[in-house]
Parts: C-alpha cells; sequence; structure tokens
C-alpha cells in the first residue's frame, strides 16, 4: 500500500497593510511565492500555507497553537520575502527600509522551535536561512554593500532571480557531499543582508566567492534544519550552470519521511529555548 503524501507547511509572507490597490484596505495579507509551492508540489507533497494564529481585534482562531501545525505536519519551509527586523537580533536598523518585519520573525521562530521540538524538519530558504541563524542567537549585516564593500554582488533588483554569483561548498559538509566531485557551483542571489556571526550549534556548509559570506548552514542538534541563501526553486533545472536544487528537496524530503516514521512512535526531541 502507498504511503500518504508528506504534509510540508510553508510559513506564510505578510504583507501588512495590503496595498489599498488590492482591495484589502488597512487589511494583512499572508501570502506564499508560487515557486516554492510548486517546488515542493513537484515531489507529490501536499503544501500548507501555515497563518499567523496572532489574535486580537476582530481576528478568531479559536484554541489553535503553533504545536498544533508541528503534530500534524511533516516538514516545514521558511520561504523568503522581507528583511529579517535587527531588533530581533539586538540591533537597531541603521535605515527606515531595513526595518525588516518583526511581526513574522517571531512568528516563525515559533514555528522553528515548535517543529524542531517534534522532530520535524525545517528548511530555510534566503530569509529563512537568516531567520534560522537568527533564532539560533547569530547576527546579521543589515546591508552587505554597507559592511562588507569589497565583497562580491549580492543583490541587482532589475536582475532578480537571473543575478547569480558562485559558491564555494565546504569540503565535508552534508551539503557538498550532495555534490560530489564538485567543489564550486553557481546560485541566484536576491539578498542584501547575510550572515554576520553563527548562531550557536550551526555549521556553515557554503561560502559565497569570493567574499565568503556564508551561504548555507546546517543545525549540530538532533532535529534536520537546514537553509540555504538562495532560491532553489527559482533555478532552471535544464540549465546546467546552476547548482540542482534536488538533492537539497530530496533531502529535506526523506527527513520529513523519517519524522512521520517517528511521530508514529511517539518520540519528541527538545526544543530551541534557550539556545
Amino acid at each position: 500500500m502507498n504511503q500518504r503524501p508528506l504534509k510540508i507547511g510553508l510559513s506564510p509572507r505578510f504583507l501588512h497593510p495590503a496595498l489599498q490597490e488590492l482591495g484589502f484596505r488597512g487589511k494583512t495579507l499572508q501570502y506564499l511565492e508560487q515557486s516554492i509551492a510548486h517546488w515542493l508540489m513537484s515531489t507529490d507533497a501536499l503544501v500548507f500555507m501555515v497563518p499567523s494564529i496572532a489574535g486580537g481585534g476582530l481576528l478568531r482562531r479559536g484554541n489553535i497553537r503553533v504545536a498544533d501545525y508541528a503534530v500534524e505536519l511533516d516538514g516545514l519551509v521558511l520561504q523568503g520575502g522581507a528583511d529579517v527586523s535587527p531588533l530581533t537580533y539586538g540591533e537597531t536598523p541603521l535605515q527606515p527600509e531595513w526595518a525588516g518585519d518583526r511581526v513574522r520573525d517571531m512568528y516563525e521562530i515559533d514555528l522553528l522551535q515548535e517543529f524542531a521540538a517534534c522532530g520535524k524538519p525545517v528548511l530555510g530558504i534566503c530569509r529563512g536561512l537568516q531567520l534560522i541563524n537568527v533564532a539560533y542567537g547569530g547576527t546579521l549585516y543589515q546591508d552587505l554593500a554597507l559592511h562588507r564593500p569589497q565583497g562580491g554582488d549580492h543583490h541587482n533588483p532589475d536582475a532578480y532571480d537571473q543575478h547569480f554569483h558562485e559558491i564555494a561548498l565546504v569540503a565535508g559538509g552534508g551539503l557538498a557531499r550532495h555534490y560530489p566531485n564538485r567543489d564550486r557551483a553557481r546560485v541566484n542571489s536576491i539578498h542584501h543582508q547575510g550572515i554576520k556571526s553563527l548562531g550557536k550549534d550551526l555549521t556553515a556548509e557554503a561560502v559565497s566567492m569570493p567574499d565568503e559570506v556564508v551561504e548555507a548552514i546546517r543545525w549540530k542538534g538532533p532535529s534536520y534544519v537546514v537553509g540555504v541563501q538562495w532560491h532553489p526553486e527559482f533555478h532552471d533545472p535544464k540549465d546546467p550552470g546552476l547548482l540542482n536544487g534536488d538533492p537539497i528537496l530530496e533531502e529535506f524530503l526523506d527527513a520529513a519521511r523519517g519524522a512521520r516514521d517517528g511521530a508514529q512512535e511517539g518520540k519528541t526531541l527538545p526544543s530551541l529555548a534557550g539556545t
């Protein structure tokens, strides 16, 4: 008998307040970007957006808790989007446009904690990598062009998902094992923030070239937590010059299958509280 499809949660992007021309005056939108959902669905996984459970005002959510999502779903993907707020890692925004989305930060940190506590895998994409790093006590460069002016070009708004740079895979790391005999790769680059100091028990698995900004991380704890700075869902699989994201996705889904089996046995893992 075939097993049921994996159920993968996808954290939402927030738009608050929504632009008036969208027809939601004064309201907050929570949404997902189509490419990330379709990338996950390409493996026949079922994708569920995990909306914020914040209440207040006219918002009503019953007794649903973040932990309920972690119990019901097999894994979590933290998608890209707005900057992580410097307030979340103990700094003051140096520019108003770098204020980020602290509301989303705190919600996604809660999600990360609960999924890790249940032994459910978490994959962070772009902002998701930065959020994971901050959740474990790490910090970010608020703007790479300002803080690392001699580095490479990580952000080109005009080129957007067609802007690329080279990365080096860290020998012996989990990511490198998926790409044998390959120590360099080309990925898209759509970020102006980047990791400054690694969070507790995180290890770097790829760095950008030539400036060596961390571009992939993995938690050394008991649960699967991995982040990549690029968007593998944007990579054209027909382009041999770009890093194929399939091994990254398959590793995450394999961890989700393992978590599903473990959940059936009633196993739990320690939370991130106190890291």
